[in-house]
């Protein structure tokens, strides 16, 4: 439901859409709807959002947002990412609020995956 005021979307560059679905469908099991060859789409994934072409990619150290996912279990969530062909940018390190990794997509776009669980 769209709510007044409220972040509704979220949109990243990607050099290459169609890998960029194989990974995220691969690690998180999204689906994806296109919208002509420059633009993918997906939706009920804790927010909507989609990717757009670009030869840009969103990093902390260029001053992005950062998405932070969440995991009951990170090791098993770290292994999908690299299975899938992410790149660990971050190995698991705690914080006080618990552990957490930061990963990138196949465009080098920059996420992070945290959880309240210690195993």
């Amino acid at each position: 439901m769209n709510k007044h005021e409220k972040i509704n979307y979220v949109e990243f560059p990607a050099k290459d859409l169609a890998a960029t679905k194989v990974f995220f469908t691969a690690v998180f099991a999204w689906s994806f709807v296109d919208y002509g060859p420059d633009y993918t789409a997906f939706s009920n994934e804790g927010i909507d959002g989609g990717f757009f072409k670009s030869d840009l990619s969103s990093s902390t150290k260029n001053g992005s947002a950062l998405i932070v996912f969440y995991s009951k279990n990170l090791e098993q969530t770290q292994s999908k990412i690299t299975h899938a062909g992410g790149a660990i940018l971050k190995p698991i390190f705690s914080f006080p609020g618990g552990r957490r990794f930061h990963f990138g997509d196949p465009n080098a776009n920059e996420y992070a995956v945290w959880s309240d669980i210690k195993n």
